[in-house]
């Protein structure tokens, strides 16, 4: 389960699309890159499960940005 979700804009002007995530798993703090097309890279680091981890990524995201 992703604990502490936090997201904000990769660019002051908030109309471009990107964001930085950042968020913690299994006790890990994470960071990450979340693309206008989806795509999410990793900052450090990638989970051992990492697309689980990317599905519940996107999951907050449409929760969050696209609702």
């Amino acid at each position: 389960m992703i604990q502490h979700f936090n997201f904000k804009p990769m660019f002051e002007n908030t109309q471009l699309p990107g964001w930085y995530v950042s968020f913690f798993y299994k006790q890990q703090r994470y960071e990450a890159e979340y693309a206008k097309d989806g795509t999410i890279r990793f900052l450090q680091n990638a989970p051992e499960d990492e697309q689980k981890v990317k599905d519940m990524v996107h999951e907050l995201m449409l929760f969050h940005v696209y609702d």
